[in-house]
């Protein structure tokens, strides 16, 4: 009997652990023998799982790993994975579907919608391809969790959400950016939801909302959490001191404004962020003793006034703290090293001063440390090896000497190491290489030097060395690293050898740069198909020679495509059209003998195409798909041997040049865990320029040095976003199109060493950005002019026109039209063109390779002239930096700290 009694003893302690291990969110299954599931529910479920496809790829779900949810009919239900049960009547009372690979559209007659007994469902983690939040949710009347985070929401959220009047927790966030909240639709769900306890609005747009009627929900919520919702307007101070009120989350609302109070806030509250909000903080030492609740504090990105950072330190109960983004300047505050607890510390571009304190590396919970984009200065103290619980050490952008501490590699458990962007030298620390759990290795852009170690670390996935002062070659153990999913090793100029073909067994690659180096050798023709992931490929700047790889598999992922700069030769692989998703192509500075490549105008996401300095011949014919080019934004073929007309209507498809984009952003692409920021080398405003960051707004059209004929088309007057516009050194003729005087964003314009011929246009005067003008070496004639731009340019923009007259010539015009005659000494035009094509062409960067006579009668003068062409020496390397700001893990419905 005993014995019995402490059986069943056992039993109730099994089931109880295992009822209270279940996790937030989620439903328990309930299993039993007997046919609880009544037949209508268990077809209702079949048809609901069945009215979905299978998704070509569980890539596009927002986690990982999804599972498919595997039902078998003429099983009871109850049994089903995700699917609870009432114990008494069988009915479906939970379903617990996140994660499940459901793709497709969520309609309003769905058979989920039979279900009327549930109380909890989640949905969550899936792709409903942007379905509208159907008005069928307010039939489920017993519901007390919703859960519909991270699943392609998008449209209004219905008012019907509001009849839902037992719901405890309703998550809508982390779904499309077009899903809105309206102010009608909020009211109601504040009225009708008078038990709701947990409020998830993340992401979702609330910019009608008026801030104070955030007072009128439940006062018995405990969690609020409204980041990234649009909000605009004063905050009441009252909603922090509701009494429930234990998590509130408004970050990067940077309309809201308002003060932190600092009395009678809520005793409850534990985790606070304000990040990026307007709302004022003052630190005062009254507000800081009603913080004694708070154990997760996030300041990030803030309006502080007044404030005493050392008051900080007198809330030791804080586990996390993030302060970055503030420019708070100063030194890091002695007092934080009193905060014991401490596990996340984020003090990241604050424009701190000085060494990195002693009081920091006492902290010894820390998890999580960053120290990135301030001004330290110093050594990395040994002593941070005391700080054994690192996950992540982030010290990146600062003014740090010396050498890396081999001691870091006693930090068994650190994920992230990222020292990039200081100014550290001597060798890398061989023992870096063989850190059991690290994934992130960043030294990149210092003064470290030797051959690269090794690589015992099988757990590496990114790995960044680029601008540093390594030699030798890669070591064949980085090709081991089955989980490689970065390698940046470019512009160490040292690295040398023949890139093997082994790298293409690294299958989960996303991003490969090795540019600006000494590679040589063939590019293995793998690198065009080994790995669907890849991002980037960018192999330019070293001494590559061969063919192009001719392999692009379909279903490719690539973005970034650059051979430039190297000795390739060949032609362009048509199979590039299967790289459908590819938004940057530079193959120039090549060896490249072949036409141009028409069967690019099917790539619908092309930015970027720079071909520029091979042998292309050819005319450009026009397009043969719709809105092919649609999205290009820098088009570079100069400095080959193109031929016809200008390719009229191809500008006419070119609608990002068209449309004016504000957008201060940079071209990049992104993954998981990093960014990559497209870099390119383009000849601006005549001289060869290094863009380490494109922004979005860059536009360029460059056909220069060519062989193109016919006149200057009208339609090029509607590439309104054009900041650069070269077409010199072609035999263009004719007049300068009026048109142009519409490119109001155009910075610089040559049209130099052409045939053209008549009036500078007076519409050109409304260029007021204009910065370069070069019409020299044409035939036009008459007064230059006046006003705005035109009178800053000097006499080099005009040189060899002999017919022009006007300021800043020394030649008047005739009562204001016409022109006076110039000099028509044979020196003096032999002087005058001298002196245009001199030191000072070279400094313009105005040469091509090769330049036939523009007229007639400029025959004889521009043949005994031909030594006036410049050898233009293109693309030695691409010289850019990348920053990697690397952030907390997502947390709460995808947000990141």
């Amino acid at each position: 009997m005993m014995g019995s009694s402490l059986l069943l003893a056992q039993f109730l302690c099994l089931l109880l652990f295992h009822s209270h291990s279940q996790p937030a969110h989620s439903s328990s299954n309930f299993s039993s023998s007997v046919q609880l599931c009544p037949r209508d529910q268990s077809l209702a479920l079949l048809q609901f799982k069945n009215s979905f496809p299978m998704p070509s790829s569980p890539s596009t779900f927002p986690c990982y790993p999804p599972e498919k949810v595997l039902w078998k009919e003429g099983t009871d239900c109850c049994t089903w994975d995700g699917v609870t049960c009432n114990m008494k009547t069988g009915h479906v009372i939970g379903l617990d579907l996140g994660c499940s690979m459901l793709y497709g559209t969520l309609h309003s007659n769905s058979t989920l919608f039979s279900l009327h007994h549930l109380q909890k469902l989640d949905l969550s983690r899936n792709d409903f391809n942007r379905s509208v939040i159907s008005s069928s949710f307010g039939q489920f009347l017993h519901l007390t969790h919703l859960n519909l985070n991270s699943s392609n929401f998008a449209g209004q959220v219905p008012p019907e959400i509001s009849h839902l009047s037992r719901l405890v927790s309703l998550d809508l966030s982390s779904n499309s950016e077009e899903l809105m909240l309206e102010p009608i639709s909020f009211n109601k769900l504040a009225q009708n939801l008078t038990q709701l306890r947990e409020l998830y609005l993340g992401g979702v747009n609330m910019s009608l909302v008026v801030p104070s009627s955030l007072m009128n929900l439940s006062s018995s919520l405990s969690s609020l959490q409204l980041w990234r919702c649009g909000l605009k307007g004063e905050l009441p101070d009252n909603l922090f001191r509701r009494s429930n009120l234990q998590w509130l989350d408004l970050w990067s609302n940077e309309g809201l404004t308002g003060s932190f109070p600092q009395y009678n806030l809520s005793n409850a509250l534990s985790h606070l962020d304000l990040s990026y909000t307007r709302i004022s903080i003052h630190l005062e030492p009254d507000s800081i003793s009603h913080l004694k609740s708070v154990e997760e504090m996030y300041l990030s990105g803030c309006n502080f006034v007044g404030s005493n950072l050392d008051l900080l330190g007198n809330l030791t109960q804080l586990i996390e703290l993030g302060l970055k983004d503030n420019q708070l300047g100063g030194q890091i505050p002695f007092s934080l090293g009193k905060l014991k607890q401490l596990k996340y510390l984020h003090l990241g571009n604050n424009s701190f001063i000085g060494p990195i304190p002693d009081s920091l590396v006492k902290l010894t919970q820390l998890e999580w440390l960053d120290l990135s984009y301030n001004r330290l200065i110093g050594q990395i103290p040994f002593q941070i090896s005391r700080l054994s619980s690192l996950t992540a050490l982030l010290l990146s952008n600062n003014q740090l000497i010396g050498p890396i501490p081999s001691q870091i590699s006693r930090l068994s458990g650190l994920i992230i190491l990222d020292l990039s962007h200081n100014l550290l030298n001597g060798t890398i620390p061989s023992s870096l290489f063989s850190m059991p759990s690290l994934h992130f290795l960043l030294l990149n852009n210092n003064l470290l030097y030797g051959q690269i170690s090794p690589f015992l670390c099988t757990s590496l996935q990114y790995i960044n060395l680029s601008f540093n002062k390594l030699y030798g070659q890669i070591p064949p153990s980085v090709f081991k690293l089955e989980h490689l999913r970065l390698l940046r090793l470019s512009s160490n100029d040292k690295l040398t050898g023949n890139i093997s073909s082994v790298i293409c067994e690294l299958k989960f690659l996303e991003i490969l740069d090795l540019s600006n180096n000494g590679f040589s050798g063939f590019i293995p023709q793998c690198l065009g198909n080994f790995s669907d992931g890849l991002l980037v490929l960018h192999l330019g700047g070293n001494n590559l020679h061969g063919n192009i790889p001719s392999i692009y598999s379909e279903g490719n992922d690539l973005r970034y495509l650059n051979f430039n700069g190297n000795q390739l030769n060949g032609v362009i692989p048509s199979s590039i059209i299967n790289c459908v998703n590819l938004e940057f192509l530079d193959l120039g500075n090549n060896m490249i003998d072949d036409t141009f490549p028409s069967f690019l105008e099917t790539l619908p996401k092309l930015k970027v195409v720079i071909l520029r300095s091979n042998k292309l011949h050819g005319s450009l014919k026009g397009p043969t798909v719709k809105d092919s080019f649609s999205k290009l934004q820098i088009f570079d073929l100069s400095n080959n041997s193109l031929s016809g007309p200008l390719p009229t209507e191809y500008f006419n498809n070119f609608k990002a040049m068209m449309s004016i984009d504000q957008d201060m952003d940079y071209m990049r692409t992104k993954n998981e865990s990093t960014t990559y920021v497209f870099s390119v080398q383009l000849a601006w405003k005549g001289s060869k320029t290094v863009f380490p960051k494109i922004q979005i707004a860059l536009t360029t059209l460059d056909l220069s040095c060519n062989k193109f004929t016919g006149k200057i088309p009208e339609s090029l007057g509607k590439l309104k976003s054009l900041k650069q516009l070269n077409l010199s050194h072609n035999s263009l003729i004719g007049f300068i199109q009026p048109s142009l005087g519409n490119l109001t964003n155009l910075e610089s314009l040559d049209l130099s060493s052409n045939l053209l011929a008549g009036r500078i246009p007076q519409e050109l005067v409304d260029l007021t950005f204009l910065q370069v003008l070069n019409l020299s070496y044409n035939q036009l004639e008459g007064p230059i002019p006046l006003g705005k731009q035109f009178n800053t340019f000097e006499n080099g923009s005009y040189e060899g026109n002999l017919g022009l007259c006007g300021f800043p010539l020394q030649v008047k015009c005739n009562k204001g039209e016409g022109q006076q005659p110039p000099p028509s000494n044979f020196e003096k035009e032999d002087s005058m063109f001298e002196e245009g094509f001199g030191w000072k062409a070279v400094t313009m960067g105005y040469g091509c390779g090769f330049v036939f006579g523009v007229s007639i009668g400029y025959v004889v003068f521009r043949a005994r002239k031909a030594a006036w062409f410049v050898n233009m020496v293109e693309d030695s390397a691409h010289q850019y930096g990348k920053r990697l700001r690397r952030k907390n893990a997502p947390r709460n419905g995808g947000r990141r700290y």
